[in-house]
């Protein structure tokens, strides 16, 4: 089937334009239903780091004549006992008749009763392997008369596309996992970033900076930092600095302050290949701190266990690093002066700490703040 480039656009482009979404595939179904005049489609995409008895994601789009049909499930897929669907050849269109048990005449004749049940007369079937990116299984579905050989040409067609969008969405998957982890970690210490051009344009703000930053809106979508005349000068004179500097030795931090917000540290971004960021590249970094810190009783959990602490002895360790002091520490855990001191002696025996502001260094560069 000859496709006008119009009609690959309506076709193809659905895989990419909603890539890491669901409609990435709903969109290419509404479209295949229309190029093969199927009853119905269904796609079931099983992830490449599916966990063990992870159950796959499956799509399915109807024309209009078929709106009111049953949609299928994998568990009324598997009751039609039809050949093992996972195992076809990748790229291979398979017809029907090929999916039935043609080594028991009953048991073909159940399969067909089960299959006219669901309204499934005729179907052409397709396996795509993303290369270890996950894989796709693709139906198309027609209850009263067979399909055109044009309509498995157009699916098998198709397999390169739907490889290619299966390899880019696992791509994305794991990008989007890495910065999921990033910023919850950071959020967890109060740290916000910021990504600026050399313009000192927001390209990027984790969630965090976006709640504790004002920002202005400026043509094209971007946006700046809201900042007093001074401080905004000072953050354009550093980022075109950071830009310039390029490959070269990277110039020391700036501070960014203004009175009433919160003060932010701007370091150069580390340098992206071009092939891998286009457009611009970001020229610095702007960091801010919230005074932040982990709850108290999961503090003392991680100290406990990593220290062999008793459950007392852990939650003085952890009220110390914050800043208390130890009699008043020990006041609030219902112990005696005496008995904080020498809870103290033992928590810097077993932490290897040479007293409160060892101990304190040693727990905020540790992971306790991190619980």
């Amino acid at each position: 089937m000859a496709l006008l480039p119009a009609e690959q656009a309506d076709l193809f482009l659905p895989l990419f334009e909603g890539i890491g979404d669901a409609r990435q595939w709903e969109g290419f179904l509404a479209a295949l239903v229309v190029r093969t005049q199927a009853r119905r489609a269904v796609m079931i995409v099983t992830p490449a780091m599916a966990a063990p008895g992870e159950a796959p994601l499956i799509l399915q789009h109807a024309a209009a004549r078929a709106a009111h049909d049953p949609s299928l499930t994998i568990e009324a897929l598997a009751a039609l006992g039809l050949q093992q669907l996972g195992a076809l050849r990748a790229g291979r269109v398979y017809a029907l008749d090929e999916l039935l048990d043609h080594d028991d005449s009953a048991r073909r004749e159940q399969q067909r009763g089960k299959l006219a049940a669901q309204g499934i007369g005729f179907a052409r079937a397709m396996r795509v392997a993303g290369d270890g990116a996950g894989e796709a299984l693709v139906l198309l579905l027609r209850e009263r008369e067979d399909f055109a050989a044009s309509a498995a040409a157009l699916l098998s067609s198709a397999a390169p596309y739907l490889r290619a969008a299966l390899r880019a969405g696992a791509v994305l998957a794991m990008e989007r996992h890495a910065r999921t982890m990033a910023e919850a970690a950071l959020a967890r210490l109060g740290i916000g970033q910021i990504a600026l051009d050399a313009a000192a344009r927001v390209i990027d703000a984790d969630p965090l900076a976006e709640h504790h930053v004002e920002f202005v809106a400026l043509p094209g979508a971007r946006r700046r930092l809201l900042l007093p005349p001074a401080a905004a000068e000072r953050l354009e004179r550093a980022c075109a600095a950071f830009a310039a500097a390029g490959d070269g030795p990277a110039p020391d931090p700036v501070l960014i302050t203004s009175e009433g917000r919160a003060p932010l540290l701007l370091r150069p971004a580390p340098r992206l290949p071009a092939g891998q960021f286009p457009g611009n590249q970001p020229a610095a970094i702007a960091s801010l701190r919230l005074p932040l810190r982990e709850d108290e009783r999961l503090g003392a959990m991680v100290l406990r266990e990593l220290y062999q602490l008793s459950p007392r002895e852990a939650a003085l360790a952890q009220k110390l690093s914050r800043g208390e002091m130890i009699v008043e520490a020990g006041r609030d855990l219902r112990l005696t002066a005496e008995t904080a001191r020498n809870y103290s002696k033992r928590i810097y025996a077993r932490t290897g700490t040479r007293g409160a502001p060892d101990l304190v260094r040693m727990i905020l560069s540790g992971l306790a703040p991190l619980a």
